[in-house]
């Protein structure tokens, strides 16, 4: 049943996150990536409201959780896990692995993204 909740909330968040961006990108006339900008920024505000709702005041129960947090908001965007993950982290107070934490996933993610095209383009 777990599948359940998570794909349920994934079918609202990947059309929600296609049309969200799309339409930002549109409005903005500009090749700047607003629309990408606006998904991440609106599912960090997402994620920042219900895993604190989820954890500070025992929200949501399991399945909540995994419709809304893991399901929808990762289907939207996963840049809001990535986001909540490094202010746990700081909220912890563990300073170096949050700093360790975000340098790694932007280097290493542009790196990655760096050899994807490289192997693609060798193919």
């Amino acid at each position: 049943m777990t599948y359940a909740y998570i794909l349920g909330g994934a079918i609202i968040g990947a059309p929600l996150r296609y049309f969200l961006q799309g339409r930002v990108q549109e409005l903005s006339g500009t090749t700047f990536p607003w629309g990408t900008l606006a998904v991440n920024v609106t599912g960090c505000l997402a994620i920042g409201l219900l895993a604190t709702l989820a954890e500070d005041r025992d929200l949501l129960g399991r399945e909540g959780r995994l419709f809304l947090l893991v399901g929808f908001l990762g289907s939207y965007t996963t840049f809001s896990a990535y986001g909540w993950e490094t202010h746990s982290l700081l909220r912890d107070n563990d300073i170096v692995r949050a700093a360790g934490y975000v340098a790694l996933s932007t280097v290493v993610g542009l790196l990655s993204v760096w050899a994807g095209s490289v192997l693609a383009r060798v193919a």
